[in-house]
């Protein structure tokens, strides 16, 4: 849930913070999308001016002022960041902000049922005998991945949930920090991954084959999926890291590590959702280093690349810049025009799954349009509309509902039971393990309620698609948002 009206996080600009920064005398520089400094945690201590000498490993961030230390792993917001600067001026040495005792417990039960998992894992090439080993990596696509590079990257598999298991090692001393399981399900002819992580996915921070990235690489290619860092890395010997959550979000806390890499290729995946995203996720990591793979047939997702044979560092070479200036031609525009003609039903956007009717009216939600709904009170707006929003969200679609005339604990409930597809009062039994799947879509409430001062919304909705990368927000209704007295004007 994102901070309520009355407390939001004071918002700061990057002015002022590079304005505190000199005041206070702390060395820094600036970095794609964060500006780093030395670390307050560790080294001198006490009233010491912090030494521009000193390895420069805290980061913080530009847009949020949010900053996390990746030598102690200490993060907070930038109130956290003033508040330990005044504790060193008193010769007091800063704490590392302190997440509630129910996350460390929750943090630490997850990496002891990881470390269990893991044991019970076995390498690959360990496995009975050569034919299972085959027959297994043929069930997920990778014969042509060799076992190094299976090894380098520590992939294992569970017999018993028959899973991939991909580490999360810290990259501070190594530790096992958490795993993420794949499975394959067949439906009919079609074969769709399913991924579980733990800790539980918004707690899942896992840059994959971050320990294996040397400190002097400065090319870099992201990737939507771990088989696809696998894959990179064998064929091109590039440096490949996969993001936690695939196309559906880049968590700033992320973005620190990024920082070394002078260029950044985003090759996420091989439909139109994957490029929208690799163009939201580019404007976050500073659009003059990245560059982005365009999905066609001739350029699949990475691993399809390796499998089918193709030359995965000249794919890698046609990247497009992802900053272009701001006249084009259509020379440049070309590949784009064909893929749109080549990509007609995902260039309509995310179909619904529940309501055919309503493809053959919108076609599909797409980013950037905004579609209005009315109707007398009681006719079912929110009860549709939630239904509506669940269907996307179901898919990966980011959401973000801002209800100002029923409150979050009502429509949560609402969107509960469509989404269980039953009346949880009379199965309560039921009710844990149907909240536990819903906890895990990508789905954010405003803790909004009744009439808003408008910018204040804005501001609360643009913090959202930065931190979560929000592509579709629900506001019920407009009516509420602008205050009764306003009905009669016409705005």
């Amino acid at each position: 849930v994102l901070p309520s009206p009355d407390g939001p996080a004071p918002a700061v600009s990057i002015t002022e913070i590079r304005q505190y920064l000199r005041a206070q005398d702390i060395p820094f520089h600036d970095g794609y999308s964060c500006l780093h400094t030395p670390s307050l945690f560790t080294g001198d201590r006490g009233d010491q001016p912090l030494s521009a000498n000193a390895p420069f490993t805290l980061f913080i961030d530009k847009t949020t002022g949010s900053f996390l230390c990746t030598a102690t792993l200490a993060e907070g917001t930038w109130q956290d960041f003033q508040a330990n600067v005044e504790l060193r001026h008193r010769g007091i040495t800063p704490l590392a902000p302190a997440s509630s005792e129910e996350m460390e417990e929750e943090m630490r039960q997850a990496r002891e049922d990881a470390r269990c998992i893991w044991e019970r894992a076995l390498p690959l090439w360990e496995l009975l005998d050569e034919k299972e080993t085959r027959e297994t990596k043929a069930f997920f696509g990778i014969s042509m991945v060799t076992d190094a590079t299976l090894k380098r990257f520590g992939v294992r598999y569970l017999r018993t949930a028959r899973s991939l298991v991909f580490p999360w090692f810290s990259p501070q001393d190594a530790t096992l920090k958490g795993l993420k399981l794949v499975r394959v399900e067949k439906k009919g002819g079609t074969i769709s991954y399913v991924e579980e992580t733990l800790p539980r996915f918004d707690s899942y921070r896992n840059l994959f084959g971050l320990p294996l990235v040397g400190r002097r690489d400065t090319e870099l290619v992201l990737t939507g999926w771990e088989l696809d860092a696998l894959a990179l890395h064998q064929a091109a010997g590039v440096a490949s890291l996969a993001l936690p959550r695939g196309t559906s979000c880049l968590p700033p806390t992320l973005l620190p590590y990024l920082e070394q890499f002078k260029r950044i290729t985003l090759w996420l995946g091989e439909d139109l959702r994957s490029w929208e995203a690799a163009k939201l996720f580019a404007r976050k990591l500073s659009l003059k280093r990245c560059s982005l793979v365009r999905p066609g047939n001739l350029q699949p997702r990475p691993l399809e690349a390796l499998n089918q044979g193709l030359n995965v560092t000249k794919i890698l070479r046609s990247a497009l810049p992802a900053s272009h200036k701001s006249i084009v031609s259509f020379r440049q525009l070309r590949e784009e025009v064909f893929g749109e003609l080549v990509n007609t039903e995902q260039v309509s956007g995310v179909k619904w799954a529940r309501f055919p009717e309503l493809n053959k009216l919108l076609k599909g939600h797409r980013r950037g349009e905004l579609t209005i709904f009315t109707g007398p009170t009681g006719s079912g707006k929110t009860t549709f509309i939630s239904e509506y929003a669940l269907d996307l969200c179901m898919q990966g679609v980011c959401t973000l509902w801002g209800s100002f005339e029923i409150n979050n604990v009502r429509l949560a409930k609402i969107m509960l039971t469509q989404f269980a597809g039953r009346r949880l009062e009379d199965q309560l039994e039921l009710y844990d393990e149907w909240a536990d799947r819903f906890e895990e879509l990508p789905l954010y409430f405003m803790t909004f309620h009744g009439q808003q001062n408008i910018k204040t919304v804005i501001d609360t909705m643009q913090h959202a698609v930065y931190m979560y990368d929000i592509t579709h927000v629900v506001v019920d209704n407009l009516q509420f948002m602008m205050g009764h007295e306003h009905v009669s004007v016409d705005r």
